[in-house]
């Protein structure tokens, strides 16, 4: 029997510590911040480039990397605090990107050596840079000019009425990332996280307190020894009240409408998960990660051309399907389905625990006609309008009278 405890209790230490190297190597692997900050540094002591946040960052130390939230190594992302306020630090890793296999990847060769502009290169150039960039990526829609001089505004870090070189090789690499673009688009829409700095390809945002729709957030000891179905009810359990959870649904809603149609076009969301989506303490919707949301002319550009042998191969992210032609073997450029249907799934479990007792049938109804929602359905326009209303609508008028609202 001694000998029988012996084995096990090895055994235990045994697999104990296996674990615990094994997840110590993947933290090691996803979690870089110091040779995002050394990269970042020696660029700006250099000359290379510059921004608003180089200082605080590399000289005077007062911008801060804090815990941890990376999912990719590719992906830097860190709780920050710069000054007395608290932050979210996002921060490229090209050696990392060069890897990762199941993503699209962004042409990040340029970031990295931030070889563009070059010396000699004027601001009147450098516009027309940024103009081809956004006909290129954006088509002729809205008023890429005034875009343009928002991006040069957000440039000049120093405010001192001029973009430098180097500034300029900070903000051209920015522009490279689908989440920055969308950004400096939404910059004044309730539900984006405002951006606070840059220096090179890194970017301060505001923090949000809460940074997930579902759950709680455990050690990882602890998720590792939890099933996931377990896990899924206890994201369902630690959710706020209906009320509450209604309040953010609309939030939700709302930034759909945002990116429907907009002023630059329609942007496609192609990961719809409740990872990417936050809320403040007045349980205002913030979206986390907006890296998947692109403009639609650009997806068509990137998966036109992609072979395929069934659907399955024409997928970009997790959410923005399209259909394989048989017959020539490629993808078609037509997405199945719009935003809000993604979104409904998403939220049908979400709204439907705990609903109202007077209005969960009706929810039921509107939720599952938005989630049959089809980009190719005869007056989808009008119906996704109608829909999304009714949503809001059947929403707002359960809570408009409640603390929550």
């Amino acid at each position: 029997m001694r000998i029988k405890y012996l084995f096990l209790s090895w055994l235990v230490v045994f697999v104990g510590s296996w674990i615990m190297y094994v997840q110590y190597s993947t933290y090691t692997e996803l979690c870089r911040g110091h040779d995002c900050r050394k990269i970042i540094c020696d660029k700006y002591k250099t000359g290379v480039i510059d921004g608003s946040a180089c200082s605080s960052l590399c000289a005077k130390e007062t911008l801060y990397f804090g815990k941890c939230l990376s999912t990719k190594p590719s992906n830097q992302i860190y709780l920050g605090i710069w000054g007395n306020l608290q932050s979210v630090i996002k921060c490229q890793m090209e050696e990392a990107a060069q890897l990762d296999f199941g993503t699209d990847p962004e042409p990040r060769k340029e970031i990295v050596l931030f070889d563009k502009p070059t010396r000699g290169t004027t601001v009147e150039k450098f516009k027309e840079m940024v103009y081809g960039f956004f006909k290129a990526k954006l088509g002729e829609q809205g008023n890429l000019s005034e875009l343009v001089n928002l991006i040069l505004s957000f440039a000049d870090g120093n405010k001192d009425g001029r973009v430098s070189l180097p500034e300029a090789k900070s903000a051209w690499a920015l522009l490279q990332l689908e989440e920055f673009l969308l950004m400096v688009i939404l910059q004044d829409k309730e539900h984006t996280p405002k951006l606070m700095g840059f220096c090179g390809d890194l970017y301060v945002t505001e923090r949000v307190e809460y940074t997930s729709l579902y759950g709680i957030s455990l050690p990882w000891i602890i998720e590792l020894l939890i099933p996931s179905g377990f896990r899924r009810s206890m994201d369902q359990w630690f959710t706020p009240s209906w009320p509450r959870k209604a309040k953010i649904a609309i939030g939700l809603l709302e930034f759909v409408e945002d990116i429907f149609h907009g002023p630059y076009g329609n942007f496609l969301m192609c990961d719809t998960s409740a990872r990417n989506l936050g809320y403040n303490d007045k349980y205002d919707l913030k979206m986390m990660d907006m890296r998947k949301i692109v403009p639609e002319i650009n997806l068509k550009e990137i998966i036109k051309d992609r072979q395929c042998d069934s659907d399955l191969d024409c997928i970009y992210g997790t959410d923005c399907r399209t259909l394989c032609d048989q017959s020539k073997m490629r993808c078609t450029t037509e997405v199945i389905q719009p935003n809000l249907a993604k979104v409904c799934q998403l939220l049908k479990d979400y709204l439907l625990r705990g609903a109202p007792s007077d209005i969960h049938e009706e929810l039921e109804k509107q939720l599952y006609l938005c989630i049959a929602l089809k980009v190719t359905a005869n007056q989808m326009e009008m119906e996704h309008s109608l829909i999304l209303n009714n949503l809001k609508t059947l929403l707002w008028k359960k809570i408009s009278h409640t603390n929550d609202s």
